[in-house]
């Protein structure tokens, strides 16, 4: 970002030691965060909007993932800037003790609706591939999460973000498949750029599209990675540096997580396009198969069972850091996944339906994002927290009609959903 004329704030002491660090070293933050733009719910939301509308909604995909690249970046700074997480600085900032402990319940809730929706998504991917009952998938979904996090706990930050970038391999390889087999229309696609809606369901959707793909604990956790990722780095001159390799990392995985979110909505439009029952992750696998055949339904399946997993496990780490840095309390990350796995095995085993609770989550979910958005817009903007980092003017102004234009859709979002109830 281009540096105003004041002395950078002392927001932290920490010595240089990345200064002449490859970029390559550098990378990898943004990927593991990134992970929550390519999980479940995202997935059933793009491959409704697609198998609905067809190509109407693609403006939608991309317009989401140009605010999602300044949201995640404005993050990542703040991590790196000032050494701490954004939960960290509003628990310091929030003074009341009540206060602070109504924010922390909304955000945990929010973490809560986050980890939902992506058990449930491992539990189908399982009960897909494997016929096994939602209960048992779920409880797989959870250990397997569990094993990935104590890689975290136990390696540090570097091994953790190549287990999650190898899941995310995975998932783009089984959100992309299909698109070969089953090439989307290029005059249709363009089109689709054009913004426009048809009637108040197309509307509802492109809410639900919006608030699939900006995820709160996303916001909170990006910064909680650049911090555990670069812990000894101060605003010398490895500052700009590491922001400048930031805006890479957070491009590369913004282009990645686009990429396969448009691929789910293109292959819905090309493919399933007024198919019955694609409004469900089940009903779209079923789909796939009976118009593209087993093998691309499988490696569909398969990418979901990645999503669910390391979309979980990332959303696990934003829990924890949520409670820590507004609570001040640091609870072992896996007893923390245990409790906070009850609500979804209670969910599958009651006999719910799944995407019933993936909707349900996806609402909880618009509730939180002004709490995540709005604080770090305006903190990014203080000279008192960024120093010489902080936002120019233009910036604060686009987070300021992100953060305006998202919190407009979900309350229409919300809107639509209980009208219809």
């Amino acid at each position: 970002m281009p540096k105003t004329d004041a002395p950078a704030a002392p927001v932290t002491d920490r010595p240089t030691t990345v200064a002449s660090t490859r970029l390559l070293w550098l990378l990898g933050p943004a990927l593991v965060a990134g992970v929550a733009y390519l999980d479940p719910g995202n997935v059933a939301s793009n491959m409704t909007a697609g198998a609905r509308y067809g190509y109407l909604l693609v403006w939608v995909v991309v317009a989401g993932n140009v605010m999602a690249w300044l949201i995640q970046y404005l993050s990542a700074k703040l991590g790196i800037v000032t050494g701490t997480s954004l939960p960290e600085i509003l628990g310091a900032r929030i003074r009341h003790p009540l206060a602070r402990r109504l924010y922390w319940l909304q955000a945990e809730l929010v973490a809560m609706a986050t980890d939902l929706a992506e058990i449930i998504g491992g539990a189908v991917a399982l009960y897909l591939l494997f016929d096994l009952p939602l209960l048992a998938g779920g409880v797989i979904t959870g250990v397997i999460s569990m094993v990935v996090l104590g890689v975290q706990t136990r390696r540090g930050p570097r091994v953790f973000e190549r287990v999650i970038m190898a899941l995310l391999l995975i998932i783009t390889v089984g959100f992309t498949a299909g698109v070969f087999f089953a090439p989307p229309d290029p005059a249709g696609v363009l089109a689709g750029l054009v913004p426009r809606f048809d009637g108040s369901n197309s509307v509802l959707l492109a809410a639900s599209i919006l608030g699939a793909t900006i995820m709160p604990h996303a916001i909170y956790a990006h910064s909680a990675l650049t911090r555990d990722r670069f812990p000894s780095v101060g605003t010398d001159a490895a500052t700009p540096r590491l922001l400048w390799a930031t805006k890479w990392d957070v491009s590369i995985a913004m282009v990645i997580a686009g990429t396969v979110n448009l691929s789910i909505l293109l292959l819905a439009a090309s493919a399933l396009q007024g198919a019955p029952g694609t409004d469900t992750l089940e009903g779209a696998y079923l789909a796939l198969r009976d118009t593209l055949g087993p093998i691309v339904a499988t490696v569909f399946a398969v990418g979901l069972l990645a999503s669910g997993l390391a979309s979980t496990s990332v959303g696990a780490y934003a829990g924890a850091e949520i409670m820590h840095g507004l609570l001040r309390l640091r609870v072992p990350l896996l007893l923390r996944r245990v409790v906070t796995l009850i609500p979804a095995l209670v969910i599958l085993g009651g006999g719910f339906d799944p995407t019933e609770a993936l909707v349900l989550s996806q609402v909880v979910l618009s509730f939180g994002i002004p709490f995540a958005l709005i604080p770090l817009v305006w903190l990014t903007a203080q000279r008192g927290v960024l120093g010489e980092y902080r936002n120019r003017w233009f910036t604060t102004a686009a987070g300021a009609l992100a953060a305006l234009l998202l919190v407009a859709l979900n309350v229409v979002l919300l809107v639509l959903v209980f009208a219809g109830a």
